[in-house]
């Protein structure tokens, strides 16, 4: 949860952060977490520290204190500039205080000041919030605790009040003066199955016969080298849901926190279209920045972020339907697109994209990604071909709520589907993008297939859109339902839908019960699903779907803390300091006043270290802004421009190039001995192969042995080398079928179009020639 590049000060020396301990309590699909930072002041002068941490952007942050020398102090949430004020003041009179607020650039990274913190006392930091957990295709529930906060590139002048160019340094692993430990609760109606990790766990405990609850933890020793994933499996997870929650006591009727609030839950069982969309216009933006050459997983050595990128695209443009339009971008400080406009998907275009795909590096300095955004959306639409957009970055931007934004502004127009690669990429860039554009967002360590997720999201891009979403409620008399999630427009197959309504009205005494339906069209057929639940509200101490409620409200509303317009400003402050939730125009502010008397002496600086990662060493200089806050009068206090390892200058510019042959010099293949991946390469844009060396090499015999073993003499070749194709895949990928299932589904329709009557007998032939058990059902007979 909290970033230990964390506790900066004043001098530059080691402030001791001597643990973090997180309390997670996981209730069916929602996360409540407990995250607190143990510091002790060792040194013989006072400090003003600062600190950084990263955050997932979903979470809605609703309580802070902080446990000084044993007295407790509970943070009020008010306006940001009003905080900031009361902050300075309380420092400038000797008095202790905290300030937590979101980033200036970002929403998914906190900033905290520790005010006036004197020699040998002891601060406790506590964060409390609430979050939902997303559904991985595979059906399991993923929690993230955040530990990489990567450096994130700016351009000079822009986003210069961020604390994300606060500079820290860096120390080997084992020289990391503080230790991480969590423990999880979890807990599900429907039974629990099991609990992975990228990390070592303790063995799963189950805390009962039922296995309904469990609990597991953090093994020891645990370094910040990488990002804390749970995979919680539950026996069953596609069950749809309503939970109500009591309001607020003593809260004003009619309002978010004094009535009852609902969640809701659906699993539509949307069909899947037979056959899938062939129009549209697909783009690939990528992400050609420095870091992209570094490796997926920080700990340890293995393919770059940028050869899987690669890997995907090829994939990715091997599945595309033909009649299509599609077009490929790079971006870093410049930007260079494979044509001047998007063209329509034959099979000389394809493989011109394929050979500059082969040529890709991590070469293009930053991460600029406004400037291609905007080339994207200016350029001129092709009539029946609607605009599918998808965005492979590590996320490494500062200027994330302009970038959303950008893309909110063209939402008529496009959907989004947005993939951030590796440990620390921004979760506020990568959600923000595609919730606001109607698509799905996905997340890709070391740990999971880049290319699985992005053919599913190109499989959901094919589907048809859902239409005429609606949500209807049947409620005793005198209650009524009012929702507070935005509008659904987009539902896609195997996507869970959670929705937020308020409950307002007059309670039924006795126990009864409400319906909530939710109606759609697809293709023209109409679909409902209808969830019957009881209307006993459970009281939660904590307010959890209260507070998750508000928090997408916000994302809603709120754009960022330069970018939301005046009149919703408004509703961000009142929603955000009436539901206790932060936003990006709050602040939790502390001041203890209570000390005999006021702090005396010059405040100091120390940095508490972060860990060098393997690849942090080899990736080019950036540049860094100042830091947030009011400018300092006294030297010791003013933050200062930096050069820390990650990008080039972004003097080097921003422009457009197009990929010419004369950067194709360099040909080189990324696929190594991956018999899969090489037999995909092979495949032309209507689906079909031909018989040539290459696909021999794949097959594991000579061109001769293919030849004699087809059954017809003067038979089309190609025919007979796309059947062979299409059953080596089946027999030795299927494991990996979610990756090629697009293309198989071209080859099988070109397949039953050219080969005629022969087809079963070809078959046959192909199943033993390849010494397979298979079925005739795989080619439809």
């Amino acid at each position: 949860m909290v970033r230990p590049c964390g506790l900066l000060t004043g001098l530059e020396e080691p402030v001791p952060l001597k643990s973090i301990s997180v309390n997670l309590s996981i209730c069916e699909f929602v996360a409540g977490v407990s995250a607190t930072l143990n510091y002790e002041n060792e040194g013989k002068v006072p400090v003003e520290a600062f600190f950084v941490f990263p955050m997932d952007e979903d979470s809605a942050v609703y309580n802070f204190e902080a446990l000084v020398d044993g007295k407790k102090i509970v943070a009020e949430l008010q306006d940001k500039m009003k905080a900031h004020t009361d902050y300075e003041d309380a420092i400038s009179q000797g008095h202790q205080a905290f300030l937590l607020e979101e980033d200036i650039s970002s929403r998914d990274v906190f900033c905290c000041n520790v005010g006036n913190l004197y020699p040998g006392s002891k601060v406790a930091l506590t964060l409390h919030y609430v979050q939902e957990l997303p559904l991985q295709a595979d059906g399991a529930l993923r929690y993230i605790l955040p530990a990489i906060l990567n450096p994130r590139y700016s351009l000079f002048g822009r986003s210069r009040r961020s604390c994300l160019h606060m500079k820290t340094p860096v120390v080997p692993l084992k020289d990391l003066p503080y230790t991480l430990s969590m423990v999880a609760t979890i807990s599900s109606q429907h039974g629990i199955e099991k609990v992975q990790s990228n990390c070592s766990l303790s063995p799963l405990e189950y805390l009962g016969d039922k296995k309904t609850d469990a609990k597991v933890s953090l093994a020891d020793g645990h370094k910040f080298d990488s990002d804390v994933e749970l995979l919680i499996y539950y026996c069953e997870v596609h069950m749809p849901s309503v939970a109500v929650e009591m309001g607020k006591p003593k809260t004003r009727p009619e309002s978010l926190m004094g009535d009852p609030s609902a969640m809701v839950s659906f699993y539509p069982n949307i069909p899947e279209a037979q056959p899938p969309i062939t129009n549209g216009e697909f783009i690939f933006l990528m992400d050609r920045s420095g870091s992209m050459q570094c490796a997926m997983s920080k700990r340890e050595k293995g393919r770059s972020r940028m050869d899987v990128a690669k890997e995907t695209l090829v994939l990715l443009l091997k599945s595309l339907p033909l009649g299509c339009y599609f077009n490929v971008f790079g971006f870093g400080s410049t930007y260079e697109a494979f044509f001047q406009d998007s063209v329509r998907y034959t099979q000389h275009t394809m493989e011109e994209a394929l050979r500059k795909v082969k040529v890709m590096q991590a070469n293009l300095g930053g991460t600029e990604i406004l400037t291609p955004l905007h080339t994207i959306f200016n350029g001129p639409s092709i009539s029946g071909h609607p605009l599918q957009l998808f965005v492979f970055t590590d996320g490494e931007v500062t200027d994330t709520f302009t970038v959303i934004k950008e893309v909110r502004n063209n939402r008529d127009r496009h959907r989004c589907f947005s993939f951030g690669i590796g440990e620390g990429a921004s979760t506020s860039l990568i959600k923000g993008i595609a919730r606001v554009a109607g698509g799905t967002s996905e997340f890709i360590s070391s740990r999971s297939r880049m290319q699985t997720k992005a053919l599913l999201a190109l499989k959901r891009s094919l589907q048809p859109v859902v239409e005429n979403v609606s949500l209807s409620w049947a409620l005793p008399p005198g209650l009524s339902a009012k929702m507070l999630s935005p509008q659904q427009t987009v539902i896609f197959k195997g996507q869970r839908l959670i929705v937020y309504a308020q409950l307002t009205g007059r309670m039924p005494l006795e126990e009864t019960t409400g319906q909530v339906c939710l109606r759609y069209t697809l293709q023209g057929k109409s679909y409902e699903n209808k969830v019957t639940f009881y209307l006993h509200p459970k009281h939660d101490a904590n307010f959890t779907i209260h507070r998750l409620a508000a928090k997408s409200l916000l994302q809603v509303k709120d754009m960022g803390f330069r970018e939301t317009p005046a009149n919703d400003k408004k509703e961000v402050l009142k929603i955000s300091t009436e539901c206790g939730v932060i936003s990006s125009h709050t602040a939790f502010i502390a001041i203890n006043k209570t000390l005999n008397k006021p702090v005396q002496g010059p405040l100091a600086r120390r940095d508490i270290p972060r860990p060098i990662l393997l690849g942090s060493a080899s990736v080019m200089p950036r540049f860094y802004g100042s830091g947030l806050g009011k400018p300092r009068a006294l030297g010791v206090r003013q933050k200062k421009k930096c050069m820390s390892p990650k990008e080039t200058s972004p003097e080097m510019g921003r422009t457009h190039t197009s990929m010419d042959e004369t950067n194709l010099e360099t040909h080189h293949t990324v696929f190594e001995e991956n018999h899969l991946v090489q037999l995909i390469a092979l495949q032309k844009a209507d689906g079909s192969w031909d018989l040539n060396e290459g696909l021999a090499v794949v097959l594991g015999m000579s061109v001769e042995d293919l030849l004699a073993a087809l059954p017809f003499k003067d038979y089309d070749s190609s025919s007979w080398a796309t059947i062979l194709a299409v059953l080596w895949l089946n027999a030795n990928g299927q494991d990996l079928k979610c990756e090629w299932e697009l293309l198989e589904n071209k080859a099988v329709n070109w397949i039953r179009t050219h080969a005629g009557t022969l087809l079963r007998e070809l078959v046959r032939a192909g199943i033993g020639l390849l010494k397979t058990k298979m079925d005739l059902s795989i080619l439809r007979l």
